[in-house]
């Protein structure tokens, strides 16, 4: 297909290791008469005051630039892609698209309690008034924040990898497990595809990141248990799950999920916990749990790259993804 705009990829500092990755993916799946991407160059600028500017090193004149970043805490990720995406408009861009592997401050979806803010929201409003034309985002924490943006948003899903890298295992015996009532529809598509039966996990929560109790709805006796979820952030839920699903007579439990955060010492947790494995996308990067004997890493890069040549293409995603 022929553009009156070219296409140009750029990282905010920490995505470049997952832009690189795409960039090789993206290359493989272009058309012959498409030229080959290359990723391009911004230079941030630090002061002393701790506020930084970036910079585009070559002219992106009606070009649609796509610029990729998860804004993982600190928010200073968050701040660089907002800026890196005016200093595209400013450049006279046609388009800018945000693509954001994780979407950070997705949990603040909703007035959960009195005078708070409704944080997945101002990062909409804050995308579109940097000059955002099109997000692309994976794996929401609630498939309602989709309604936050009043300009287009590519919904991707991770069930693409997660589902034949599980199939693949070759789990007999296999069921499927919501670590709470919100995951339901998650878990249900997952065991349609992989012809499983499915689990759901009722929790009460104490205060943030503390989980109460644990109940499990479901056969568990005997089967080996796959528990999926959009993120393991402390992996309290996950662990206190895992313990649950064995002591009434699971055969295992793994987990995955596709935002790893690993805070609070989550991996020790999981390490000393009676998940047998836990996988993860490479959304948010660690670089440490290369060799790490129970995280697995399965990557996403493959996928961005081929939502990236579609949507230049102006061709249809739906059809890639289980909903």
């Amino acid at each position: 297909m022929l553009h009156s705009h070219r296409l140009e990829l750029f990282a905010c500092r920490a995505s470049e290791d997952f832009a690189r990755k795409v960039l090789d993916n993206f290359n493989q799946l272009r058309n012959p008469d498409e030229p080959e991407l290359h990723l391009g160059k911004i230079e941030v600028t630090p002061f002393s005051d701790g506020e930084f500017q970036p910079q585009f090193t070559e002219s992106v004149r009606g070009a649609a630039v796509y610029i990729l970043q998860s804004t993982i805490p600190p928010a200073d990720n968050l701040m660089e892609l907002l800026l890196t995406i005016d200093a595209a408009k400013r450049a006279s861009a046609d388009k800018v698209i945000a693509v954001m592997p994780y979407f950070g401050w997705a949990r603040q979806d909703r007035k959960d309690r009195p005078r708070v803010a409704i944080g997945a929201k101002l990062v909409a409003n804050l995308l579109r008034a940097a000059g955002a034309d099109r997000v692309m985002a994976c794996d929401l924490h609630a498939e309602q924040i989709q309604g936050f943006f009043d300009f287009p948003l590519d919904h991707i899903y991770a069930s693409r990898v997660f589902i034949p890298y599980i199939q693949s295992l070759n789990i007999k015996n296999l069921a499927i497990a919501a670590p709470d009532m919100g995951g339901a529809k998650r878990a249900n598509t997952y065991a349609k595809e992989l012809d499983a039966s499915v689990i759901i996990c009722h929790k009460t929560r104490e205060k943030a990141n503390v989980v109460g109790s644990i109940t499990a709805i479901g056969e568990v006796e005997g089967k080996n248990i796959i528990i999926v979820d959009d993120m393991i952030d402390t992996a309290g839920t996950l662990c206190k799950a895992a313990e649950v699903l064995m002591g009434k007579g699971a055969a295992s439990v793994c987990a995955c999920a596709t935002h790893g955060i690993f805070s609070g010492g989550a991996i020790e947790r999981i390490h000393n916990s009676a998940l047998k494995e836990v996988f993860v996308t490479d959304t948010i990067p660690h670089p440490e749990l290369a060799d790490d004997p129970k995280i697995k890493i399965v990557t996403m890069t493959k996928v961005f790259a081929d939502m990236i040549h579609k949507v230049y293409n102006y061709e249809s995603i739906s059809k890639d993804f289980v909903f």
